[in-house]
């Protein structure tokens, strides 16, 4: 899960890719990067840290132009260093930079053909590095001086014959324009928008549709599976279908956790579909427990908020904020490693015990992960005086690793795996446990968008949409990206020094 927005504008572009990385800054809070074009030269800036700690005045009034894209990222490959922060870049051919979001499944494959028949060097453990020159080489192989919207169709074309896995995809070619694309089964998000000015059309595209409205842009829609999106620099906007058999297939993730409530993704309303995901949790609690005795409906913030609160009004029960969250602590779910996630839980919550003593109290969350969020939050209930605490998740069990790019890897972890509701129950020490089922999970997210035929489910079924995940790639991402290995991380040398690069001067 990461977040990437690019621009064609028709003044400094700077600032702008400043506000929608802070827009989408819930996507990725390890590191955030900036490239931007001016008359040739590439000016980039990026490191660890928040939007607003990476880039200072000092850095902003470097990155000319009216060309760039940018990128906020949280760590899935075993320790979150600058090294892999983004966004990349191959000096051939043109000039290429590249944001990515997603988790490519072939990319050993690929870093080996990429060395012994592209003969190009990969620096990084990142597969955005492995995207990023499967894109370039494929341009190069066009052999053009100057390069045409077929030639970036038909790279991105074989991108999609060599690349497996989720990919969404800002690229800009310097001097020429800005490319977006999608996987073929369009796993991650990407839409794209313009706003008019006086000197004419500029162009965004961006992971959420909140990056764009929040910034005066008008949504055009969503990048469509396999689709690319051309921008060059005089404006001209082009757009192909460059696979052959895409199938839309959004991960549901998104829906439950991931994006932002104000966003809308592949047509779908983020916000609504959290409150058809409240509807049915309700209703599937008077099936099961139509006698209940729950005084009070608690989320747990802040993504809950929205399910909990339709929950409470079909139970016609009381819904208190009983919770209050420091935010200037990050997402605890993106977290780098068990240990950090479970020592932030205290400091980003407090109990109103108010709210609490002598109280029934259904405590709503918008999925279960590790367990370990929930272990302690009900702990806290109970501390605050708490009769009773229930607890409700507007998602089913989530019991298989993610492998396309959210940070799921590691089995073992996943608390719901090979245990019952009510071993989960006992583990995370709840007087009462409900899961939202599958079925209406999907129902509340396809009522938006009735042409998505179906979603990446594959962290509730362990069925991969994209139909190539063995048990040995199971194994060998759960050896990289475990909690333990997070935890053990390098300390690769720092990609980004506290300048903005000239990557003109520095080829």
């Amino acid at each position: 899960m990461c977040g990437i927005v690019g621009i064609v504008g028709k003044s400094n572009v700077n600032f702008t890719l400043y506000d929608a990385l802070t827009a989408l800054q819930h996507r990725g809070q390890d590191a955030a990067g900036i490239v931007t074009c001016h008359e040739g030269r590439m000016y980039l800036r990026k490191e660890n840290g928040s939007v607003r700690d990476v880039f200072r005045s000092r850095h902003m009034g470097r990155l000319i132009g009216n060309t760039g894209i940018g990128h906020v990222r949280y760590p899935t490959a075993g320790s979150s260093t600058s090294a892999e922060a983004q966004p990349f870049y191959v000096n051939s051919p043109y000039g290429i930079t590249l944001a990515h979001n997603g988790n490519l499944t072939n990319t050993e494959e690929l870093k080996n053909d990429l060395f012994q028949a592209d003969l190009r060097h990969i620096n990084t453990n990142s597969d955005s590095e492995v995207l990023l020159n499967v894109f370039a080489h494929e341009l190069q192989c066009r052999n053009k001086l100057s390069p045409d919207p077929s030639d970036v169709f038909s790279a991105v074309s074989a991108v999609h014959r060599r690349c497996r896995g989720a990919y969404a995809a800002v690229a800009m070619i310097t001097g020429y324009g800005l490319v977006g694309f999608r996987d073929p089964f369009g796993i991650r998000p990407a839409v794209f928008g313009k706003r008019e000015t006086a000197e004419g059309n500029e162009y965004m595209i961006a992971s959420e549709s909140v990056a764009l409205s929040s910034l005066g842009f008008t949504v055009i829609r969503d990048i469509e599976p396999g689709e690319a999106i051309y921008i060059d620099n005089d404006g001209n906007l082009h757009s192909k279908q460059c696979a052959d058999t895409p199938t839309l297939s959004p991960c549901i993730f998104e829906y439950v956790y991931l994006a932002r409530p104000d966003s809308i993704m592949d047509k779908v309303s983020v916000y609504k579909a959290r409150l058809r995901m409240g509807e049915k949790l309700a209703e599937k609690i008077k099936k099961v427990w139509s006698d209940h005795d729950i005084d009070v409906v608690i989320p747990i913030p802040d993504t809950s908020r929205t399910s909990a609160l339709e929950l409470a009004n079909h139970h016609g029960v009381k819904y208190r904020e009983g919770f209050i969250k420091n935010r200037y602590i990050g997402r605890t779910f993106i977290m780098p490693g068990q240990s950090q996630r479970r020592k932030s839980v205290r400091q980003k919550l407090n109990a109103i015990d108010l709210e609490f003593k002598g109280k029934n109290v259904l405590l709503v969350d918008d999925s279960i992960v590790r367990g370990t969020t929930c272990n302690q939050i009900i702990k806290m209930a109970r501390e605050a005086g708490a009769a009773k605490v229930y607890f409700a998740s507007a998602a089913p069990e989530v019991c298989y690793p993610n492998v396309y790019g959210i940070d799921m890897p590691a089995t073992h972890e996943l608390i719901a795996h090979g245990k019952t509701v009510e071993q989960i129950q006992n583990e995370i020490g709840a007087d009462w446990l409900v899961y939202q089922d599958l079925d209406d999970l999907i129902s509340a997210a396809r009522e938006g968008n009735k042409g998505i035929k179906q979603f990446d489910t594959s962290v509730f079924t362990g069925e991969y949409v994209t139909n190539d995940i063995s048990k040995e790639y199971l194994d060998s991402l759960e050896a990289s990206r475990n909690d333990s290995a997070k935890e053990s991380g390098s300390t690769d040398v720092s990609s980004g020094d506290d300048e903005v690069m000239d990557l003109h001067n520095n080829n």
